[in-house]
């Protein structure tokens, strides 16, 4: 198994990522992120942003204040502003809110967080727990309102997502939703969003794992709710896929100059989504990331093609 970062190591030599015209690579850089208007309101996000379970968690762990700062700078300074956690992510929460809070990036950022008191399925959430959790994230996050709070992994919707309804109403949050990981939750999640006034739902997207493409992308745009995406690299999944293989010369058609811009453009191409929150540990791949977010994205056909590269891969 691969990490992101050994990947980079054994495929350097190999150009993993063809050469630009200089002039053409310039321009591409200068070039802003895209974005996309959350559905509920108009408020245009941009499509790339970051996420902060795996790597970025580890790295709040160990308290390595430099290098989450050193992201989240890039991620604002290069165009992005989406930052995803949850208190379930560890010290990810707490460690970025004061280390945004120090670099003066805390109002610079879309701040989406969870609440995730309860399992999933039928365990019950206690709401006095519920809600101290959610006070807790606004102490860490030192923002009112939160941009968007969700409850993560669909746990006991009706009682968490109610006190999310009425912090919305009280103008603390402004955006509310619910996630989901895992497809064996999704015909619940169908029915939360025909039913709920939801702003956005958060899946796991990527180009070898798209059942979000049959029914809850497309439920998505007729209902009007923002889509967050994670794990769009399937954590390291993809990374031992491609481990090895330069990018297609093809790719250039869509301004793809690296694996992890052709992988987030392929989701960025689909119009449900919103924004995409790959996590990362170090700034060179969250500058590398927001460029899945610009230029020109692929078109039908293209994705086909893209498709039928990946899954002639041997499986990770």
């Amino acid at each position: 198994m691969f990490t992101r970062r050994e990947w980079l190591t054994l495929t350097a030599g190999a150009g993993a990522a063809f050469s630009f015209d200089p002039k053409t690579l310039l321009a591409l850089q200068a070039q802003a992120v895209i974005r996309r208007a959350i559905p509920s309101s108009g408020e245009q996000i941009p499509l790339i942003g970051l996420g902060s379970s795996a790597t970025f968690s580890a790295i709040a762990r160990s308290e390595d204040l430099a290098a989450i700062r050193g992201v989240l700078e890039t991620l604002v300074k290069e165009g992005g502003t989406v930052f995803d956690t949850a208190p379930g992510y560890g010290a990810s929460e707490e460690v970025a809110g004061r280390v945004a809070a120090d670099a003066g990036l805390t109002n610079q950022i879309f701040w989406a967080t969870k609440v995730n008191v309860a399992g999933r399925g039928n365990a019950q959430a206690d709401p006095a727990a519920a809600r101290a959790q959610i006070e807790a994230s606004f102490t860490r996050i030192k923002k009112n309102p939160i941009d968007l709070i969700q409850v993560h992994n669909l746990g006991d919707v009706p009682t968490q997502l109610g006190i999310l309804k009425e912090l919305k109403k009280e103008g603390r949050v402004k955006y509310i939703g619910v996630t989901s990981t895992a497809e064996n939750q999704y015909a619940q999640l169908e029915q939360i969003m025909q039913s709920e006034p939801l702003d956005f739902i958060g899946v796991d997207y990527a180009i070898d794992n798209r059942e979000v493409e049959s029914r809850i992308l497309p439920l998505a745009l007729e209902r009007k709710i923002g889509v967050l995406v994670y794990l769009p690299f399937g954590r390291t999944r993809l990374w031992n896929r491609v481990a090895g293989r330069t990018v297609p010369e093809w790719a250039k058609e869509f301004d793809a100059t690296t694996w992890a811009q052709f992988f987030l453009k392929f989701i960025a191409a689909n119009p449900a989504i919103t924004s995409i929150t790959p996590a990362t540990s170090q700034p060179r791949n969250m500058a590398d990331n927001l460029g899945g977010g610009r230029g020109r994205l692929p078109d039908e056909a293209m994705r086909k093609r893209m498709i039928e590269l990946v899954d002639s891969l041997p499986q990770a």
